[in-house]
């Protein structure tokens, strides 16, 4: 379609030339606009007209708006913003990767509080796994697992805590995590050793997954060690004797004392020649892999409690937990008594070999201390223990291999196992600590001397019942056997006349 286009002009009532455009200056009928054709008529078509219209509509925003003026002030500011964005990322790359870490833990913290109710995953093992775990097997996936609710403890609760009489059974998992966390708080090592809060959590995560559902040697056991560690530290006072590092030692090695233990002892190890006692030339195979399981776990930079300390420091820990760890083998126990017996006499704290022989002792009297405690709280720990003895006997039994006589269900009694170890282990290890510390005997030797009274009237209970069972099962078998001799005596009676016939 063709049209006709003419172009005009506007010029006020003086000559000047009015621009014409959305803000032009309204005029009046005393000084009027004048409209001029300054161009001759001509024939275009609608694109070409399109065109002019965009053309002037175009030059006119650039007039009122400063489109150019306005354009380069914006690419002015984007090329400061770049250089601004350059400088944080090149100075500030620390942090925002810090950021980015603590986003991905608050994101696990709502994970945890939306899933409250989840369970912690039970690791589940075949007989062949139960025998021995290698530390390719060992679990450091923390990612499906969700943080631990962190509890408020009270003030009753934290006092209660560093008590030899706490009672360990009525804690929930989480609840044992959260006093443990509390623990390392409470010593001040997780400042003065500038510990990751949210590490030390991780840490202590990754250790409890790491711990069977054994009957015996299991997280609780591992929760029970730490919390005596920790009353004895505040007990014998040596949260003021003791470096932090030597505390986070002392601390450390009770929560990894036992790690992936797999319910079988080292004579089980030894005797069938598994893969740990082949390992380890049979020479404490299961404290080596305790040790081995702590460090595997330590060296996952997400779970390393001590990455904050210096190489010299980190050293110093890493050789105090080894050491104490293979120190709870208890094929090692007279030895060590010896080494610190030798020491009593002229104890000083501030010898680095006493101090050394102290901690030794010190996590042997906590790996076996179940009995210091009120009989309530250490009564089910022999049933627990039993349980797992029983289960390698049984084991034993079956594969041919010699079996303990503690061990032996068929043999053995509470009181027979029980006070044989008072009275010739715990008694003499726990009296020999308190000739340094005998502001202790109270706490800890006498309950002892209580619970060996207590296993000697059981003892005598258990052999009034035998022998009462013992006279039963003979009056039955007697019973038994009376009428059969009965319908014997017929058939004699009866042979007897056919042969005098």
């Amino acid at each position: 379609m063709n049209c006709r286009w003419k172009s005009v002009q506007l010029s006020s009532d003086d000559g000047s030339l009015v621009a014409i455009s959305w803000d032009v200056p309204e005029n009046n009928e005393s000084a009027p606009y004048i409209a001029t054709v300054v161009a001759e008529d001509t024939l275009v078509n609608e694109n070409d007209r399109l065109a002019g219209i965009l053309t002037q509509v175009s030059d006119h925003f650039v007039r009122a708006f400063n489109i150019t003026e306005l354009r380069k002030e914006i690419r002015d500011h984007l090329s400061e913003l770049k250089k601004r964005v350059e400088t944080i990322e090149g100075l500030k790359a620390v942090e925002i990767e810090k950021c980015k870490k603590e986003i991905v833990q608050l994101r696990e913290m709502m994970y945890a509080r939306k899933s409250s109710s989840v369970d912690y995953p039970i690791r589940k093992y075949n007989s062949e796994q139960y025998l021995y775990n290698t530390l390719d097997k060992v679990n450091l996936n923390r990612s499906k697992i969700p943080l631990y609710t962190k509890y408020t403890l009270s003030q009753e609760t934290i006092d209660y805590l560093k008590k030899p009489t706490f009672d360990i059974w009525q804690w929930e998992p989480n609840e044992m995590l959260s006093l443990l966390e509390h623990m390392y708080h409470e010593l001040d090592i997780v400042r003065e050793l500038n510990i990751n809060p949210i590490t030390l959590r991780r840490w202590l995560l990754c250790v409890q997954e790491n711990y069977r559902n054994n009957p015996f040697h299991n997280f609780r056991h591992c929760f029970c060690v730490t919390q005596m560690m920790y009353g004895m530290i505040y007990a014998c006072q040596l949260e003021k004797h003791l470096s932090k590092p030597e505390l986070a030692i002392l601390l450390t090695s009770a929560v990894c004392h036992d790690l992936d233990h797999p319910g079988y002892n080292n004579s089980y190890q030894i005797n069938a020649k598994t893969e740990l006692a082949i390992r380890y030339n049979d020479i404490s195979p299961l404290e080596n892999h305790h040790c081995a399981v702590c460090f595997k776990i330590l060296n996952k930079p997400e779970c390393n409690v001590f990455a904050n300390t210096a190489e010299s420091t980190y050293r110093e820990i890493r050789k105090g937990i080894i050491s104490l760890i293979l120190a709870t083998d208890m094929a090692k126990h007279s030895e060590i008594m010896e080494q610190f017996r030798s020491t009593v006499n002229d104890f000083d704290i501030n010898n680095d070999k006493h101090r050394t022989c102290l901690k030794m002792i010190l996590i042997k009297c906590c790996d076996i201390s179940n009995e210091v405690r009120p009989m309530e709280i250490s009564d089910p720990w022999v049933d627990c223990l039993l349980e797992e003895f029983f289960q390698q006997g049984d084991r034993e039994k079956s594969e041919g291999l010699p079996v303990a006589p503690f061990m032996d269900r068929e043999k053995v009694t509470k009181s027979s196992t029980q006070i044989g170890f008072i009275k010739y282990v715990l008694i003499p290890l726990f009296e020999l600590f308190s000739k340094v510390f005998p502001n202790v005997r109270e706490l800890l030797v006498i309950p002892l001397m209580d619970a060996l009274d207590r296993y000697e009237k059981l003892k005598k209970i258990e052999e009034v019942d035998a022998n009462k069972a013992h006279e039963k099962n003979e009056e039955e078998s007697s019973e038994k056997l009376s009428p059969e001799k009965d319908k014997e005596k017929p058939t004699e009676s009866r042979r007897a006349s056919q042969s005098t016939v």
